[in-house]
């Protein structure tokens, strides 16, 4: 009987959990979009580090990775994996810089649009700067802690590799905390910030091999 009495309370507190979720009014959303705008638009480097999770359905437990996120403006991110691996890309122009434990590769990313559009919607997700509705359908949900933003985009060359993504804004400073890319076959990337630090400087050599 006490094993099912605490069931019942867990379960009673996840779906408090989820009606804590609401639509947001227009007006709020208008506020929300100018807020973030306004965050991104101060924001010239970031650093911060972040954990991983990669969830497949045919796994039971998600692949959870550890790393360090670099970001300068306009346009240059590098993501660097720490544990159980050591892996980093960097976004730097036209090109993705990929060192693998010390291999070293380039990949053009110039000629595809593509890479092209999955490269500004990463910068933009750090940024937190994306409210473009010519490119997705999005969807505004609040809760206590947080603003949440649904992107489900409507070009199909994206669409085919992300069905939609999710990003978490927290309420106290209009800035991405976690990101989730979900997957047309519904396995998702989730990734979660921490220990951010804005505008210090950042050197262009951290943005090489």
């Amino acid at each position: 009987m006490r094993k099912l009495i605490t069931l019942i309370f867990i379960f009673g507190l996840l779906l408090s959990s989820v009606a804590q979720e609401k639509s947001m009014s227009k007006s709020e959303i208008q506020t929300f979009k100018e807020n973030v705008k306004a965050s991104a638009k101060s924001i010239t480097t970031i650093k911060s580090d972040f954990t991983q999770y990669k969830h497949l359905d045919i796994l039971s437990n998600d692949i959870e990775t550890n790393g360090h996120m670099v970001f300068k403006s306009p346009n240059l991110v590098k993501w660097q994996y720490t544990k159980p691996f050591s892996y980093s890309v960097i976004f730097k122009e036209d090109q993705l810089l990929i060192n693998d434990d010390g291999t070293k590769s380039n990949v053009d990313i110039g000629s595809s649009k593509l890479f092209k559009n999955l490269n500004e919607l990463i910068i933009s997700s750090i940024k937190g700067d994306m409210f473009i509705e010519s490119d997705f359908n999005i969807s505004y949900l609040k809760s206590n802690t947080y603003y949440k933003a649904t992107f489900i985009p409507k070009e199909k060359a994206i669409s085919n590799y992300i069905a939609q993504f999710e990003l978490l804004f927290d309420k106290t400073n209009a800035q991405v905390f976690e990101v989730k890319m979900i997957e047309p076959s519904q396995d998702y990337t989730r990734i979660v910030f921490k220990n951010r630090v804005l505008n210090t400087p950042v050197s262009n050599a951290v943005f090489t091999h």
